[in-house]
Protein backbone atom coordinates (compact mmCIF):
# COMPACT_ATOMS: atom_id res chain seq x y z
CA UNK A 1 0.00 0.00 0.00
CA UNK A 2 1.07 3.28 -1.36
CA UNK A 3 1.75 6.30 1.38
CA UNK A 4 -0.96 8.53 -0.50
CA UNK A 5 -3.39 5.42 0.09
CA UNK A 6 -2.25 4.99 3.58
CA UNK A 7 -3.16 9.47 4.23
CA UNK A 8 -6.48 8.61 2.42
CA UNK A 9 -7.29 5.96 4.64
CA UNK A 10 -9.67 7.22 7.61
CA UNK A 11 -8.22 7.12 10.89
CA UNK A 12 -10.26 4.33 13.25
CA UNK A 13 -12.14 4.96 16.34
CA UNK A 14 -10.89 3.57 19.63
CA UNK A 15 -13.49 2.08 22.37
CA UNK A 16 -12.69 5.48 24.31
CA UNK A 17 -13.16 7.72 21.59
CA UNK A 18 -16.37 5.88 20.91
CA UNK A 19 -17.44 6.27 24.14
CA UNK A 20 -16.74 9.96 24.39
CA UNK A 21 -18.79 10.93 21.22
CA UNK A 22 -21.17 8.70 22.20
CA UNK A 23 -21.84 10.64 25.06
CA UNK A 24 -21.24 14.07 23.59
CA UNK A 25 -24.33 13.26 22.16
CA UNK A 26 -26.39 12.00 24.88
CA UNK A 27 -25.09 15.34 26.94
CA UNK A 28 -26.12 17.72 24.45
CA UNK A 29 -29.90 16.24 25.21
CA UNK A 30 -30.41 16.07 28.63
CA UNK A 31 -34.58 16.06 29.00
CA UNK A 32 -34.75 13.92 26.34
CA UNK A 33 -32.06 11.63 27.34
CA UNK A 34 -33.16 11.51 30.89
CA UNK A 35 -36.91 10.68 30.03
CA UNK A 36 -35.81 7.78 27.87
CA UNK A 37 -33.81 6.27 30.35
CA UNK A 38 -36.73 6.31 32.64
CA UNK A 39 -38.51 4.23 30.33
CA UNK A 40 -35.47 1.13 30.63
CA UNK A 41 -35.36 2.05 34.37
CA UNK A 42 -39.09 1.47 34.86
CA UNK A 43 -38.89 -1.73 33.15
CA UNK A 44 -35.81 -3.42 34.59
CA UNK A 45 -36.77 -1.93 38.33
CA UNK A 46 -39.73 -3.91 37.82
CA UNK A 47 -37.94 -6.99 36.72
CA UNK A 48 -35.12 -6.66 39.49
CA UNK A 49 -37.56 -6.03 42.46
CA UNK A 50 -39.95 -9.04 41.69
CA UNK A 51 -37.20 -11.98 41.50
CA UNK A 52 -35.76 -10.08 44.66
CA UNK A 53 -38.99 -10.17 46.54
CA UNK A 54 -40.09 -13.63 45.06
CA UNK A 55 -36.19 -14.87 45.65
CA UNK A 56 -36.52 -13.61 49.13
CA UNK A 57 -39.96 -14.79 49.97
CA UNK A 58 -38.92 -17.85 48.66
CA UNK A 59 -35.60 -17.86 50.42
CA UNK A 60 -37.78 -17.15 54.28
CA UNK A 61 -39.97 -20.49 53.47
CA UNK A 62 -37.13 -22.24 52.73
CA UNK A 63 -35.35 -21.50 56.16
CA UNK A 64 -38.77 -21.95 58.05
CA UNK A 65 -39.07 -25.59 56.35
CA UNK A 66 -35.85 -26.19 57.56
CA UNK A 67 -36.62 -24.80 61.10
CA UNK A 68 -40.11 -26.86 61.23
CA UNK A 69 -38.80 -29.92 59.79
CA UNK A 70 -40.50 -31.86 56.50
CA UNK A 71 -40.53 -35.48 58.77
CA UNK A 72 -44.29 -34.01 60.22
CA UNK A 73 -47.05 -36.43 58.76
CA UNK A 74 -50.86 -35.78 60.11
CA UNK A 75 -53.38 -38.78 59.94
CA UNK A 76 -57.22 -38.16 59.48
CA UNK A 77 -60.22 -40.08 58.88
CA UNK A 78 -61.36 -40.46 55.38
CA UNK A 79 -65.14 -41.69 53.84
CA UNK A 80 -66.26 -44.77 53.45
CA UNK A 81 -67.16 -46.44 49.89
CA UNK A 82 -70.33 -44.75 49.98
CA UNK A 83 -69.23 -41.59 50.73
CA UNK A 84 -70.09 -41.25 55.03
CA UNK A 85 -67.21 -39.97 57.47
CA UNK A 86 -65.12 -42.47 59.34
CA UNK A 87 -63.50 -41.94 63.00
CA UNK A 88 -60.32 -42.82 64.05
CA UNK A 89 -60.20 -45.49 66.68
CA UNK A 90 -59.63 -43.93 69.96
CA UNK A 91 -56.42 -45.80 70.66
CA UNK A 92 -55.03 -44.91 67.25
CA UNK A 93 -52.23 -42.52 68.91
CA UNK A 94 -51.12 -45.34 71.02
CA UNK A 95 -50.60 -47.81 68.01
CA UNK A 96 -48.47 -44.80 66.05
CA UNK A 97 -46.19 -44.06 69.11
CA UNK A 98 -45.90 -47.89 68.74
CA UNK A 99 -43.96 -47.24 64.87
CA UNK A 100 -40.39 -48.09 66.01
CA UNK A 101 -39.14 -44.63 63.91
CA UNK A 102 -41.73 -42.76 65.14
CA UNK A 103 -40.46 -40.31 67.64
CA UNK A 104 -43.30 -38.59 69.09
CA UNK A 105 -47.56 -38.86 68.07
CA UNK A 106 -50.13 -36.48 69.47
CA UNK A 107 -53.55 -36.18 68.46
CA UNK A 108 -56.69 -33.62 68.12
CA UNK A 109 -60.14 -34.64 68.31
CA UNK A 110 -62.79 -32.29 67.33
CA UNK A 111 -65.42 -30.84 70.30
CA UNK A 112 -69.36 -29.73 69.14
CA UNK A 113 -68.94 -26.62 71.33
CA UNK A 114 -68.56 -23.16 70.65
CA UNK A 115 -66.12 -20.61 72.26
CA UNK A 116 -67.53 -17.16 73.04
CA UNK A 117 -66.58 -14.29 75.23
CA UNK A 118 -69.67 -14.37 77.32
CA UNK A 119 -72.32 -16.75 77.25
CA UNK A 120 -75.18 -13.94 76.28
CA UNK A 121 -73.33 -14.15 72.41
CA UNK A 122 -76.14 -16.70 70.26
CA UNK A 123 -74.13 -19.79 69.53
CA UNK A 124 -73.84 -19.03 66.04
CA UNK A 125 -71.60 -16.59 66.34
CA UNK A 126 -68.39 -18.59 66.45
CA UNK A 127 -66.43 -16.24 64.73
CA UNK A 128 -64.49 -19.51 63.05
CA UNK A 129 -62.76 -20.57 66.23
CA UNK A 130 -63.11 -24.70 66.53
CA UNK A 131 -63.29 -26.36 69.71
CA UNK A 132 -60.67 -29.16 69.89
CA UNK A 133 -59.62 -31.65 72.38
CA UNK A 134 -55.63 -31.55 72.84
CA UNK A 135 -52.90 -33.99 73.51
CA UNK A 136 -50.42 -32.91 76.33
CA UNK A 137 -47.75 -33.72 73.69
CA UNK A 138 -49.23 -31.84 71.29
CA UNK A 139 -47.19 -28.90 71.35
CA UNK A 140 -44.16 -30.92 71.34
CA UNK A 141 -44.90 -33.17 68.42
CA UNK A 142 -45.70 -29.60 66.48
CA UNK A 143 -42.81 -27.92 67.85
CA UNK A 144 -44.38 -25.14 68.70
CA UNK A 145 -44.24 -21.87 71.26
CA UNK A 146 -46.03 -20.43 74.12
CA UNK A 147 -46.24 -16.97 73.23
CA UNK A 148 -47.97 -16.01 76.39
CA UNK A 149 -48.78 -18.42 79.20
CA UNK A 150 -48.62 -22.16 79.56
CA UNK A 151 -49.31 -25.02 77.59
CA UNK A 152 -51.80 -27.86 79.20
CA UNK A 153 -49.72 -30.37 81.37
CA UNK A 154 -51.28 -33.45 83.32
CA UNK A 155 -52.78 -31.71 85.86
CA UNK A 156 -54.77 -28.00 83.72
CA UNK A 157 -56.02 -30.90 81.20
CA UNK A 158 -58.28 -32.59 83.77
CA UNK A 159 -59.90 -29.13 84.39
CA UNK A 160 -61.44 -26.23 82.40
CA UNK A 161 -58.81 -25.29 81.21
CA UNK A 162 -58.19 -23.52 77.73
CA UNK A 163 -55.38 -22.65 75.60
CA UNK A 164 -55.92 -20.33 72.23
CA UNK A 165 -54.00 -20.23 69.12
CA UNK A 166 -52.86 -17.06 67.71
CA UNK A 167 -55.90 -16.42 65.58
CA UNK A 168 -58.28 -17.70 67.90
CA UNK A 169 -57.00 -15.11 70.35
CA UNK A 170 -56.88 -12.21 68.69
CA UNK A 171 -60.53 -12.82 67.24
CA UNK A 172 -61.29 -12.87 71.34
CA UNK A 173 -59.83 -9.79 71.85
CA UNK A 174 -57.76 -11.64 73.81
CA UNK A 175 -53.47 -11.67 74.63
CA UNK A 176 -52.76 -13.59 77.28
CA UNK A 177 -53.62 -15.35 80.12
CA UNK A 178 -56.08 -14.80 83.15
CA UNK A 179 -59.01 -13.96 81.21
CA UNK A 180 -61.90 -17.03 81.16
CA UNK A 181 -64.45 -17.90 77.99
CA UNK A 182 -67.30 -19.77 77.59
CA UNK A 183 -67.30 -23.09 75.75
CA UNK A 184 -69.91 -25.37 76.21
CA UNK A 185 -72.00 -23.92 78.70
CA UNK A 186 -69.65 -22.81 81.41
CA UNK A 187 -66.61 -21.20 82.01
CA UNK A 188 -62.48 -22.11 80.80
CA UNK A 189 -59.79 -20.73 82.20
CA UNK A 190 -57.52 -19.10 79.42
CA UNK A 191 -53.92 -20.60 80.62
CA UNK A 192 -52.23 -19.67 77.14
CA UNK A 193 -51.50 -18.11 73.80
CA UNK A 194 -49.83 -20.24 71.19
CA UNK A 195 -47.32 -18.50 68.78
CA UNK A 196 -47.91 -18.91 65.40
CA UNK A 197 -47.77 -22.93 63.87
CA UNK A 198 -47.65 -22.57 60.01
CA UNK A 199 -47.33 -26.61 59.42
CA UNK A 200 -50.56 -26.43 61.71
CA UNK A 201 -52.96 -23.37 60.52
CA UNK A 202 -55.84 -25.28 61.92
CA UNK A 203 -54.53 -25.19 65.31
CA UNK A 204 -54.15 -21.24 65.27
CA UNK A 205 -57.64 -20.84 64.69
CA UNK A 206 -58.77 -23.34 67.96
CA UNK A 207 -59.36 -23.18 71.46
CA UNK A 208 -57.63 -25.76 72.77
CA UNK A 209 -58.51 -28.37 75.92
CA UNK A 210 -57.55 -31.27 77.30
CA UNK A 211 -58.65 -35.00 76.20
CA UNK A 212 -60.42 -35.70 80.10
CA UNK A 213 -61.27 -32.13 80.03
CA UNK A 214 -63.36 -32.42 77.14
CA UNK A 215 -65.01 -35.51 77.46
CA UNK A 216 -65.91 -34.80 81.43
CA UNK A 217 -67.23 -31.21 80.74
CA UNK A 218 -67.92 -30.92 76.94
CA UNK A 219 -69.36 -34.80 75.79
CA UNK A 220 -66.70 -35.31 73.97
CA UNK A 221 -66.28 -39.27 72.79
CA UNK A 222 -62.84 -39.83 72.91
CA UNK A 223 -62.00 -40.49 69.44
CA UNK A 224 -59.16 -38.68 67.72
CA UNK A 225 -59.86 -36.30 64.46
CA UNK A 226 -55.88 -35.84 63.40
CA UNK A 227 -53.12 -37.50 64.73
CA UNK A 228 -49.53 -35.61 64.16
CA UNK A 229 -46.82 -37.86 63.88
CA UNK A 230 -42.59 -37.11 63.42
CA UNK A 231 -40.35 -39.90 62.31
CA UNK A 232 -36.51 -39.58 61.61
CA UNK A 233 -36.11 -38.13 58.49
CA UNK A 234 -35.21 -41.33 55.88
CA UNK A 235 -38.20 -43.48 57.33
CA UNK A 236 -40.92 -40.25 56.53
CA UNK A 237 -42.05 -42.23 53.32
CA UNK A 238 -41.97 -46.23 55.07
CA UNK A 239 -43.82 -44.78 58.01
CA UNK A 240 -45.98 -43.04 55.43
CA UNK A 241 -46.52 -46.18 54.01
CA UNK A 242 -47.38 -48.38 56.81
CA UNK A 243 -49.85 -45.27 58.98
CA UNK A 244 -53.09 -46.05 57.67
CA UNK A 245 -52.58 -50.13 58.07
CA UNK A 246 -51.49 -49.28 61.28
CA UNK A 247 -54.32 -46.79 62.49
CA UNK A 248 -56.88 -49.08 60.79
CA UNK A 249 -56.68 -52.69 60.35
CA UNK A 250 -59.58 -53.39 58.83
CA UNK A 251 -60.36 -50.16 56.73
CA UNK A 252 -57.04 -48.83 56.18
CA UNK A 253 -58.07 -47.32 52.74
CA UNK A 254 -60.24 -44.85 54.72
CA UNK A 255 -57.44 -43.34 56.59
CA UNK A 256 -55.78 -40.43 54.70
CA UNK A 257 -52.34 -39.06 55.26
CA UNK A 258 -50.85 -36.25 54.24
CA UNK A 259 -47.50 -34.24 54.76
CA UNK A 260 -48.10 -30.32 55.97
CA UNK A 261 -44.96 -29.39 54.71
CA UNK A 262 -45.83 -30.23 50.94
CA UNK A 263 -48.58 -27.22 51.10
CA UNK A 264 -45.65 -24.67 51.95
CA UNK A 265 -43.68 -26.00 48.74
CA UNK A 266 -46.67 -26.18 46.36
CA UNK A 267 -47.26 -22.34 47.64
CA UNK A 268 -44.04 -21.67 46.99
CA UNK A 269 -44.54 -23.05 43.50
CA UNK A 270 -47.46 -20.90 43.17
CA UNK A 271 -45.81 -17.88 43.87
CA UNK A 272 -43.17 -18.84 41.30
CA UNK A 273 -45.99 -18.45 38.88
CA UNK A 274 -47.22 -15.38 40.15
CA UNK A 275 -42.76 -14.30 39.48
CA UNK A 276 -43.55 -15.06 35.64
CA UNK A 277 -46.80 -13.13 35.57
CA UNK A 278 -44.90 -10.32 36.90
CA UNK A 279 -41.95 -10.85 35.01
CA UNK A 280 -44.16 -10.57 31.77
CA UNK A 281 -45.27 -7.13 32.73
CA UNK A 282 -41.68 -5.86 33.75
CA UNK A 283 -40.58 -7.31 29.94
CA UNK A 284 -43.99 -5.08 28.06
CA UNK A 285 -43.04 -2.37 30.32
CA UNK A 286 -38.67 -2.88 29.02
CA UNK A 287 -40.04 -3.09 25.45
CA UNK A 288 -41.84 0.30 25.70
CA UNK A 289 -39.07 1.96 27.12
CA UNK A 290 -36.49 0.44 24.00
CA UNK A 291 -39.33 2.18 21.81
CA UNK A 292 -38.84 5.69 24.16
CA UNK A 293 -35.14 5.29 22.78
CA UNK A 294 -35.56 4.17 19.52
CA UNK A 295 -37.99 6.98 19.06
CA UNK A 296 -35.03 9.51 20.83
CA UNK A 297 -32.29 7.89 18.47
CA UNK A 298 -34.30 8.17 15.13
CA UNK A 299 -34.89 11.98 16.33
CA UNK A 300 -32.09 12.73 17.00
CA UNK A 301 -30.83 11.34 13.29
CA UNK A 302 -33.02 13.79 11.59
CA UNK A 303 -31.77 16.88 14.06
CA UNK A 304 -28.03 16.05 13.38
CA UNK A 305 -28.04 15.75 9.66
CA UNK A 306 -25.75 18.78 9.34
CA UNK A 307 -23.42 17.06 11.74
CA UNK A 308 -23.34 13.73 10.13
CA UNK A 309 -23.02 15.49 6.70
CA UNK A 310 -19.85 17.22 8.19
CA UNK A 311 -18.42 13.81 9.38
CA UNK A 312 -18.57 12.67 6.10
CA UNK A 313 -17.50 15.31 4.27
CA UNK A 314 -14.27 14.84 6.81
CA UNK A 315 -13.94 11.88 6.00
CA UNK A 316 -15.77 9.52 8.52
CA UNK A 317 -16.87 6.55 6.81
CA UNK A 318 -20.28 4.89 7.11
CA UNK A 319 -19.57 2.32 9.78
CA UNK A 320 -18.01 5.26 11.76
CA UNK A 321 -21.72 7.21 11.59
CA UNK A 322 -23.13 3.68 12.44
CA UNK A 323 -20.85 2.85 15.25
CA UNK A 324 -21.50 6.39 16.79
CA UNK A 325 -25.64 6.17 17.04
CA UNK A 326 -25.39 2.81 18.00
CA UNK A 327 -23.06 3.47 20.55
CA UNK A 328 -25.21 6.48 21.63
CA UNK A 329 -28.52 3.95 21.94
CA UNK A 330 -26.02 1.51 24.12
CA UNK A 331 -25.31 4.12 26.53
CA UNK A 332 -28.39 5.47 27.17
CA UNK A 333 -30.36 1.67 27.76
CA UNK A 334 -27.45 1.29 29.81
CA UNK A 335 -27.82 4.43 32.12
CA UNK A 336 -31.95 3.57 32.29
CA UNK A 337 -30.78 -0.26 33.03
CA UNK A 338 -27.96 0.69 35.64
CA UNK A 339 -30.57 2.85 37.34
CA UNK A 340 -33.77 0.58 37.34
CA UNK A 341 -31.36 -2.57 38.67
CA UNK A 342 -30.34 0.08 41.89
CA UNK A 343 -33.94 1.13 41.96
CA UNK A 344 -35.39 -3.03 41.65
CA UNK A 345 -32.83 -4.01 44.60
CA UNK A 346 -33.49 -1.12 46.81
CA UNK A 347 -37.26 -1.98 46.30
CA UNK A 348 -37.12 -5.78 46.61
CA UNK A 349 -34.73 -5.31 50.11
CA UNK A 350 -36.85 -2.84 51.53
CA UNK A 351 -40.19 -4.90 50.80
CA UNK A 352 -38.30 -8.00 52.42
CA UNK A 353 -36.84 -6.19 55.31
CA UNK A 354 -40.38 -4.64 56.07
CA UNK A 355 -42.11 -8.14 56.21
CA UNK A 356 -39.14 -10.20 58.30
CA UNK A 357 -37.73 -11.67 55.07
CA UNK A 358 -34.28 -12.47 54.60
CA UNK A 359 -32.59 -9.85 51.33
CA UNK A 360 -31.99 -12.00 48.53
CA UNK A 361 -31.43 -10.58 45.05
CA UNK A 362 -29.66 -13.27 43.33
CA UNK A 363 -26.42 -12.18 41.28
CA UNK A 364 -27.78 -13.50 37.77
CA UNK A 365 -30.60 -10.92 38.29
CA UNK A 366 -28.39 -8.21 37.78
CA UNK A 367 -26.53 -9.55 35.17
CA UNK A 368 -29.89 -10.27 33.27
CA UNK A 369 -30.73 -7.09 33.91
CA UNK A 370 -27.76 -5.66 32.09
CA UNK A 371 -27.98 -8.13 29.07
CA UNK A 372 -31.53 -7.07 28.60
CA UNK A 373 -30.78 -3.28 28.11
CA UNK A 374 -27.90 -4.42 26.16
CA UNK A 375 -30.22 -6.32 23.60
CA UNK A 376 -33.13 -3.18 24.04
CA UNK A 377 -29.80 -0.82 23.13
CA UNK A 378 -29.07 -2.61 20.09
CA UNK A 379 -32.10 -3.28 18.86
CA UNK A 380 -33.58 0.45 19.70
CA UNK A 381 -30.60 1.95 18.07
CA UNK A 382 -29.85 -0.51 15.02
CA UNK A 383 -32.63 1.33 12.45
CA UNK A 384 -31.45 4.67 13.25
CA UNK A 385 -27.91 4.37 13.32
CA UNK A 386 -28.14 2.42 9.66
CA UNK A 387 -30.48 5.64 8.58
CA UNK A 388 -27.49 8.50 9.60
CA UNK A 389 -25.15 6.26 8.04
CA UNK A 390 -27.35 6.17 4.49
CA UNK A 391 -27.60 9.82 4.68
CA UNK A 392 -25.11 11.32 1.77
CA UNK A 393 -22.97 14.13 2.74
CA UNK A 394 -24.33 16.83 0.68
CA UNK A 395 -28.17 15.80 1.28
CA UNK A 396 -27.25 16.19 5.08
CA UNK A 397 -25.06 19.12 5.07
CA UNK A 398 -28.05 21.21 2.55
CA UNK A 399 -30.10 20.16 5.48
CA UNK A 400 -31.96 22.86 7.51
Amino acid sequence: MSGADERLRPPRLRVGDVLRVGAAGLRARPARVTLSALGIAIGIATMVAVIGISSSSREDLLRRLDRLGTNLLTVEAGQTVFGGQTRLPVGATDMVRRIAPVTSAAATGTVDATVRRTGKIPKSVTGGIAVRAADVELLTTLQGAVRAGTWLNAATARYPAVVLGPVAAERLGLTGPGAQVWIGGRWFSVVGVLDALPLAPEIERSALVGFEAAERYLDFDGHPTTIYERSADAAVEAVRQVLPRTVDPQNPEEVNVSRPSDALSAKAAAAGAFTGLMLGLGAVALLVGGVGVANTMVISVLERRREVGLRRSLGATRGQVRVQFLAESLLLSALGGVAGAALGALASTGYALSKGWPAVVPPWAFGGAIGATLVIGTLAGLYPAMRAARLPPTEALAAT
